[in-house]
């Protein structure tokens, strides 16, 4: 595949076709870059990769996606792992769960009337996958992110609905989202915000749970040498497994890193 980054000069597409390519022109927070062939015929390709608005948004309302369960078992984190809709236009979504609680998130998620048919489909030491199928009027959040022009980069349940990390390419699109869901009557609060930078990997900030077993791990002296608290400690203090300490501790550092760090 072509981009703007690789077609410099006069390129050949496969088939020996030289190109030309005319200066790039902004438009709706898209860059266009012209590509015409010799023969005449021409074709657009646009950009949003450069710039941006980076925004991690707490969205909640009772019928979004799983709402119920969140609320029924707040010790557990929820990631969606990925959505599909079938021919039929059923719409199924694949969750990963960490925490101690799959007995009672499992019995929660059958009496949930936003899903329906939920099935465990793999279970792993520290986390089960499982595949839900969406009832009839609930809502959920990535079409709203499409029709934006956003990109959705990170999803994870919270104590209040769920908590979700999107790129749009301008604040005009970011609006545009905010309208879709005030039109829903689906709470939108704005934890973070910030212009995105040329080779952004997306990272925003932490979320409320590795926000909260950070700054306890530090007080505790976590990382010092030798430690002061241990990770079963630790879960006892915050009320989760141990399984939920070890990947948010990961997940944490691993943000901050990217987020911080330059190559």
């Amino acid at each position: 595949m072509y981009s703007a980054s690789n077609l410099a000069g006069n390129e050949r597409l496969p088939g020996n076709k030289p190109l030309r390519l005319s200066s790039p022109r902004t438009r709706d927070g898209f860059v266009s870059i012209d590509v015409a062939e010799v023969d005449g015929e021409q074709a657009t390709l646009r950009s949003q990769a450069d710039g941006g608005v980076i925004a991690q948004l707490r969205l909640d309302h009772d019928d979004l996606v799983m709402r119920p369960t969140l609320d029924s078992v707040p010790d557990v984190t929820v990631e969606p792992e990925y959505w599909t809709t079938l021919e039929t236009g059923r719409r199924l979504l694949f969750v990963a769960v960490v925490g101690d609680s799959f007995e009672t998130f499992e019995g929660a998620l059958e009496r949930d009337p936003t899903v329906i048919e939920p099935v465990l489909v793999d279970r792993y030491p520290d986390r089960r996958i499982y595949r839900i199928a969406l009832a009839e009027g609930t809502m959920e959040f990535t079409a709203g992110t499409a029709e934006a022009g956003g990109r959705l980069l990170e999803v994870t349940s919270s104590r209040d609905g769920w908590l979700i990390q999107l790129r749009f390419p301008t604040r005009q699109a970011l609006v545009a989202f905010n309208d879709y869901c005030r039109d829903r009557e689906v709470s939108v609060s704005v934890e973070h915000l910030r212009v995105s930078d040329d080779g952004d990997d997306g990272v925003v900030a932490l979320t409320e749970k590795q926000q909260e077993l950070l700054a306890v791990a530090h007080a505790e002296g976590y990382f010092d040498v030798p430690r002061g608290i241990s990770q079963d400690e630790l879960a006892n203090r915050l009320g989760v497994s141990k399984s939920a300490v070890s990947q948010r501790l990961r997940r944490a550092i691993g943000e901050l890193c990217n987020s911080t760090l330059t190559t």
